[in-house]
């Protein structure tokens, strides 16, 4: 059998590489650390029997030239790259399991939130260029959060707030009453919540629901103290109209962490003195690499019955 990786940080990390050797000698891994495009994808893993794939897209047109593909493995959570539908239809088996990088996600929302309230990051630059700011911003205990999306990693969040006694509102598609009850949490409408947010983090997945889900109507509702971070997916807040708000004041700042493109290429955008962005590293925390890795590994394991 065949057995390809596709993802470099899958490949180049020793761990995995010696995990997935043991039961798998002859797989084949991206070492080099290649960036494919489409054409470059197809040719690696047109012969393989199974794939773990991380952020890649496999589509209709991939898998049409994969004639062996039996399973595709996802390092990773979100499935949003892989055409469920096309793999279906070929009877291409999916190994996944939700939430396996929810707290390396949760923490970098954390992280971003106490950056935020105590102008960290801000104060950080400017002091770096000669500017000695005093302003020390605000406590994060009591505030206001508003979470959009409350699966794996959004309940993550409301555990690793608790001790700041915050007032948690909260929305997501599916009823969660005895959850929300049970951990003091207020349900209520998107609206609501762009309006009562001190900070609002993104926590849902990449859908036509959830498609530019924060633009200009959303930003211009909340606060024009208040800050939105997105470490889910690219594409659900509508990057266009985020730079607008940051240039003009509309809301205090943002933290992006995903890309409707990614990299990204507006370097404008990239260089707002009010937007902390990173390189969707929110789920990369080495215990959730190898948590990622060894998930995927254990699907095909399965798959293979070894």
């Amino acid at each position: 059998m065949i057995i390809t990786a596709t993802s470099p940080s899958f490949s180049q990390n020793k761990i995995l590489k010696d995990e997935i050797y043991k039961y798998f000698p002859s797989a084949k891994l991206n070492l080099v650390g290649k960036r494919f495009d489409k054409n470059e994808l197809i040719e690696y893993i047109k012969d393989a029997d199974a794939i773990i794939v991380g952020l890649e897209p496999i589509d209709d047109e991939v898998l049409s030239k994969c004639q062996n593909l039996k399973i595709i493995s996802k390092y990773g959570v979100g499935l949003n790259n892989i055409d469920l539908e096309a793999c279906k239809k070929r009877g291409i088996s999916i190994g996944w399991s939700g939430g396996v990088n929810k707290l390396s996600v949760a923490e970098m929302a954390l992280g971003f939130m106490l950056m935020f309230a105590r102008n960290l990051y801000m104060t950080s630059n400017e002091l770096k260029s000669g500017t000695w700011n005093k302003s020390g911003g605000f406590q994060l205990s009591g505030k206001t959060i508003g979470i959009i999306g409350v699966g794996y990693t959004g309940q993550e969040v409301v555990r690793l707030l608790q001790p700041f006694n915050c007032k948690i509102l909260v929305n997501d598609i599916v009823n969660q009453d005895k959850y929300y009850k049970e951990n003091n949490l207020i349900e209520t409408s998107k609206e609501d919540i762009y309006k009562k947010s001190d900070i609002l983090t993104i926590h849902t997945p990449h859908n036509s629901e959830t498609d530019n889900l924060i633009g200009m109507e959303a930003l211009e509702a909340m606060k024009n103290s208040a800050y939105v971070l997105n470490t889910a997916r690219g594409g659900i807040i509508n990057e266009k109209d985020l730079k607008y708000a940051l240039q003009n004041n509309i809301i205090a700042g943002a933290a992006i962490d995903t890309y409707a493109e990614e990299p990204p290429i507006d370097k404008e955008f990239l260089s707002l003195p009010n937007l902390i962005c990173t390189p969707h590293i929110g789920g990369n925390a080495k215990e959730a690499v190898e948590a990622m890795g060894k998930s995927a590994i254990n699907h095909l394991k399965k798959f293979y019955k070894l």
